[in-house]
């Protein structure tokens, strides 16, 4: 809305300043700033609201150290991301940008198959809240809508080959170079040198016109993605600061991606491919990046306030629609390894239990306790260490993920 009303300053009175707010760079810092203080300053208003609500976690008996004093603290949390970062995003955007549309409609279509979960646990004292079920359907309706937006939106394009030459004209201050963008299921693959891969190619054994049936390809694979990172980033929300700082180590880095790929100088130096308007994205990410910042100021160890299903849902939902369509969702098990990592130990420790109970009458296990993050706590090592050290990791793998920009 402010982006609206400045433009039409700048080019209707011509007022000094105004036209600063055509630049992404300046309206992400200010997105950044102004989501920070959101979070931070009503943050504190919010937990208040949810304490007196009598919002608080209802904690299971495991067996690890600290867990039975975090009884009773506010949930819910994801509501002070969730408003931190719309806030922003609805006055700096531009709002007919079709990558903030379907990152507006994911986060409030997550946050509310969150909220309906957080709910039920709470309110309706049923600790195994919404139904798995409901969730993946939640979540595969969401991969539905969002892989048919684009793969048949015609707004969705992208420049594929780079040209060798650049022209500038002055005049009209705009740049132009050819070929043109086109649609495409092309993405990109890490750390090869040809690292382009078109889904398309996977149905090609159909015979002629097999391009238009590649949203058969496409739309699951969006499907499988979605819902995988989001259930990745709900089961890494298990310590105080854990899903929240990892997470925004690797939305930081997802900003560099969006903001190379939509700037059409600098995927041309970096012979990535580029994708016209994507660079809108990177004000969303700078928002949401300092509503996940701020969100950790109180949810820190010892945490005042946890995200709930609102948050961590909403989380996995934001990033894996930005990795999609900035074309690197193959970088995800890299970028977001932590996500995977929890993903994986639930599952080993899941089919080995059930395995040697069938093969042996008892079942066993491989790790202490899972997911993997639990398991370090039944080491024996406190969450603060834990926490650290996996931001640790989340910030080499996001130098890791940017560096495939040029290692290949």
């Amino acid at each position: 809305m402010l982006y609206y009303l400045f433009e039409y300053l700048d080019k209707t009175m011509d007022i000094p300043g105004t036209g600063v707010f055509q630049y992404i760079t300046f309206r992400s810092a200010l997105a950044l700033m102004m989501s920070l203080m959101i979070s931070t300053i009503y943050g504190k208003k919010i937990i208040s609201f949810l304490r007196n609500q009598q919002v608080g976690e209802t904690v299971r008996e495991l067996g690890l150290e600290g867990q039975t004093q975090k009884a009773g603290t506010p949930t819910m949390g994801g509501l002070i991301i969730i408003i931190a970062t719309l806030i922003p995003v609805l006055l700096l955007t531009k709002l007919n940008n079709i990558y903030i549309i379907l990152l507006i409609m994911t986060t409030l279509w997550m946050g509310t198959i969150g909220f309906i979960d957080d709910y039920i646990k709470i309110f309706k004292k049923d600790k195994q809240g919404l139904k798995g079920i409901f969730k993946v359907i939640g979540q595969v309706g969401l991969g539905l809508i969002v892989g048919s937006v684009l793969y048949f939106n015609p707004n969705v394009t992208v420049r594929t080959e780079i040209p060798k030459t650049v022209t500038f004209n002055q005049t009209e201050n705009v740049f132009s170079q050819s070929p043109i963008e086109e649609k495409s299921t092309v993405t990109t693959i890490p750390f090869m040198k040809n690292n382009q891969l078109d889904y398309a190619e996977f149905i090609a054994w159909t015979g002629e016109g097999y391009q238009k049936w590649a949203w058969l390809v496409f739309i699951p694979i969006v499907i499988f993605i979605i819902t995988a990172v989001s259930n990745g980033a709900n089961l890494t929300d298990g310590i105080d600061g854990l899903a929240a700082g990892t997470s925004a180590i690797s939305v930081l880095a997802l900003g560099i991606f969006a903001f190379i790929s939509g700037n059409v100088i600098l995927s041309g130096y970096l012979n990535v491919m580029y994708i016209p308007n994507s660079g809108e994205m990177t004000v969303f990410i700078a928002a949401f990046a300092g509503a996940l910042i701020g969100f950790l100021w109180y949810n820190s160890f010892p945490a005042s306030v946890f995200m709930g299903d609102t948050g961590s849902l909403t989380i996995g939902g934001i990033i894996a629609v930005l990795a999609i369509s900035v074309r690197k969702e193959m970088l995800l098990p890299v970028l977001c390894a932590i996500f995977f990592a929890e993903n994986l130990s639930v599952i080993i420790q899941v089919a080995y239990f059930k395995y040697t109970k069938r093969r042996f009458g008892e079942g066993r296990r491989v790790f202490l306790m899972s997911p993997l993050h639990h398991h370090y706590q039944k080491k024996g090592y406190h969450e603060s260490k834990i926490v650290t050290r996996f931001w640790i990791v989340a910030i080499l793998l996001a130098i890791v993920s940017i560096v495939t920009l040029k290692l290949r």
